[in-house]
């Protein structure tokens, strides 16, 4: 079932109280600052409806469309983001984060001609951004072209020494399972922001693939100390547990097998 249906949700509740007890306005801004905040947190599904609260506030606004488009992608729903970003190009057809938006979805969907076409598009129009020039590294991985490693760098000095951006091209690179480069990208997210438990989590989720498990483990503890209550965090760490098992296991029997030979 196509997702458009259930973009839009409805909240009856127009304000609520702030931790410091003032009272917060539920409006376009508001519920901008929640998807920002869903997103830096790895929240994909909220930052999803949060963005489409903005858009019921204002249909104007082209960064929401822009992040619903990114927050599908996350997600994984690559055909629903081509057609969200077609119908957001509608109405903003020279929007460069949007088209490079697309071209992402194009790319990890197969349409590897359409996607270098919209990517071209996107740097045409404002090539200045970081996440144009992620989105164009992500659309030459899907082709296998070496030049992705130029895009990278570039996003990166476009800004410098931003976590966010760290976590953002390491996330591409682990969605192409190269995970020692991703490795390398959290380990400088991690020195830039020890504090935010998203770092520790995706560093740890690289070092796992790695099978550099008891460093995963121990990144995996670090995440949960930031923030015990995300579910993401302890199934990883539950992972890694029975992962950690099953290699102890096979290094004791090796050593027993070793021993009677």
């Amino acid at each position: 079932m196509s997702r458009f249906i259930n973009l839009e949700f409805s909240d009856d509740a127009n304000h609520e109280l702030s931790p410091d007890g003032q009272v917060q306005t539920k409006d376009e801004a508001y519920y901008l600052a929640e998807a920002r905040t869903a997103f830096v947190e790895g929240d994909f599904e909220q930052g999803l409806r949060f963005y489409s609260k903005v858009l019921e506030y204002n249909p104007k606004n082209s960064g929401a469309w822009t992040g619903q488009v990114r927050m599908l992608i996350e997600l994984g729903e690559f055909r629903e983001a081509k057609l969200w970003a077609d119908k957001a190009l509608e109405r903003f057809p020279n929007e460069a984060e949007l088209l490079a938006a697309k071209a992402v979805a194009l790319g990890r969907s197969g349409d590897l001609a359409g996607a270098l076409a919209f990517s071209d598009a996107s740097i045409e129009e404002r090539g200045d951004t970081a996440y144009v020039w992620l989105a164009r590294g992500d659309v030459l991985l899907a082709r296998a072209e070496q030049r992705a490693n130029y895009c990278f760098e570039k996003a990166l000095l476009l800004s410098p020494g931003d976590w966010l951006t760290l976590v953002l091209a390491a996330r591409v690179r682990m969605y192409y399972e190269q995970f020692i480069l991703a490795l390398q990208l959290m380990q400088q997210a991690v020195a830039l922001n020890p504090g935010h438990f998203l770092v520790w989590l995706m560093q740890g989720q690289c070092q796992h693939e790695l099978e550099m498990f008891g460093a995963a483990e121990h990144s995996f503890r670090q995440a949960r100390q930031l923030n015990p209550r995300s579910p993401a965090v302890e199934a990883a760490l539950n992972k890694a547990a029975g992962t950690g098992m099953l290699a102890r296991l096979r290094g004791k029997l090796r050593r027993i097998f070793k021993t009677k030979t």
